[in-house]
């Protein structure tokens, strides 16, 4: 079917649901250009105006990027179709999943007294109790626990903060090769991406200096346990990136600390730098790599204006975080015996990521991933790893929905991989990769 031909309406709305679902659908493929606006009014019989304002609509909803004479494409990863991985064939070992090892996840036991009748919470949203421990939890690392609230989740809470304090066509500042829901998420918002490199140490001063300049307003990163490049900031780097960021102080910096109790290493977040750190931050952590992922729930420590943008535009919506799962939270949270088993996952995921490390090292192997429960391996072709290694029997994340205009490469979780079977899959990677060398001509 032609291109022209994917689109139907006879108004502004009408032409931009039909091209979003032309893509949705698959009719209209990443990189495939629109019609020229002026060729689509005609063979619509509308006006351009018409079709340009369509367009338009597109554009801020992040389904089509505008590419000068290039003229108006596909975006690369557009908003209603998704990055998440395909389905793991039968019979393979699963390391593409970024999931913790369910070995190591606490029995989650609801609390036995539900909150009594239908009653809202919006007045007292957080458990006291709840509150207390999450600003420990921020203090025991250095980060101001002085004003706190929660989410849903991570990503509940940065389209949030993002959503308050930018507006359609502001531009934030994400890692790349970073989460892959959140380079979605961004152009869901219709806000703009400006892409910052990453290497074992955190973002790169020049990228960030770059993108502030570009007019970047918000920042995110993950200070350590980097998903998926594995990198986690130093103390050096933490340095570099405040003298970069002093020059902005009204970017708003979001810390995404997913994996604060698993992570391995210290933190060195840029916003526990006192008077020389950010004047807007926030740090999120969440407890689903470390106490189950099915608990949707998030804290997030920030300056006062951030925690009273946040807190109103949660008032009108959800209104507060279920009582019900924060009791449960608070139970483990509180419980010394998952308290030791949370430390014991911490040392068998350092342990596992850098036995394989070493391995693919001994191999020639190079790879990255100095935090966490991820290892990312740059590779020339992803997909002709991927299939190479699922015909010897693994499954790995291909780098592409985590990539913007980063280099390729591959994602290993390491949660459960123990070291004797990471020998075995690097000796497979090992003869992929020499294959692959064969068919290129090393």
């Amino acid at each position: 079917m032609a291109t022209q031909y994917a689109i139907e309406g006879g108004t502004a709305r009408e032409i931009a649901a039909s091209a979003e679902q032309a893509v949705a659908e698959g009719r209209l493929r990443p990189g495939e250009s629109l019609p020229p606006v002026r060729a689509l009014a005609g063979t619509l019989g509308v006006s351009p105006g018409t079709v340009a304002t369509a367009y338009k609509e597109l554009r801020g909803r992040g389904i089509v990027v505008t590419r000068g004479r290039g003229g108006t494409v596909v975006a690369p990863a557009p908003v209603v179709t998704s990055r998440r991985p395909p389905r793991v064939p039968e019979g393979l070992r699963d390391l593409a999943g970024g999931h913790p090892d369910p070995a190591f996840l606490p029995d989650l036991v609801p609390p036995g007294r539900l909150s009594p009748g239908a009653r809202s919470h919006r007045a007292s949203p957080r458990l006291a109790e709840l509150e207390q421990l999450s600003r420990a939890w921020f203090e025991r690392d250095g980060v101001p626990g002085g004003q706190v609230t929660f989410a849903h989740g991570a990503l509940d809470c940065i389209s949030r903060l993002l959503s308050v304090e930018l507006r359609p066509g502001d531009a934030v500042a994400v890692e790349d090769p970073g989460f892959h829901h959140l380079l979605d998420l961004v152009p869901a918002l219709g806000l703009r991406t400006l892409a910052v490199p990453v290497d074992d140490e955190g973002m790169a001063p020049a990228g960030l200096r770059a993108a502030l300049r570009a007019g970047a307003r918000a920042v995110v990163l993950c200070p350590r346990a980097q998903n998926p490049y594995g990198s986690r900031l130093s103390a050096g780097r933490r340095a570099e990136l405040l003298e970069v960021l002093a020059t902005a102080p009204d970017v708003l910096v979001v810390e995404d600390d997913h994996s604060a109790d698993t992570a391995g290493g210290p933190l060195h977040s840029l916003v526990t730098a006192g008077q020389d750190g950010p004047g807007r931050w926030a740090q999120v952590r969440t407890v689903s790599k470390h106490l189950g992922t099915d608990l949707r729930w998030t804290a997030m420590a920030c300056d006062p204006v951030t925690l009273a943008r946040h807190d109103g535009r949660l008032l009108l919506t959800s209104g507060w975080i279920s009582h019900v799962l924060q009791e449960t939270i608070v139970r483990l949270m509180s419980d010394p015996a998952t308290t030791a088993l949370v430390a014991a996952a911490a040392v068998a995921y350092e342990e596992r990521r850098t036995a394989l490390l070493a391995s693919l090292a001994a191999q020639g192997i190079g790879a990255h991933g100095v935090s966490g429960f991820n290892v990312w391996v740059p590779v020339r072709d992803e997909s002709a790893v991927v299939n190479g290694l699922r015909s010897r029997g693994w499954w790995v994340a291909g780098g592409a929905r985590f990539r913007i205009g980063s280099m390729p490469g591959v994602r290993i979780t390491t949660a459960d991989l123990e070291p004797a079977d990471g020998a075995r899959l690097t000796a497979d990677f090992a003869a992929v990769l020499a294959d692959s060398a064969q068919t290129y001509g090393g």
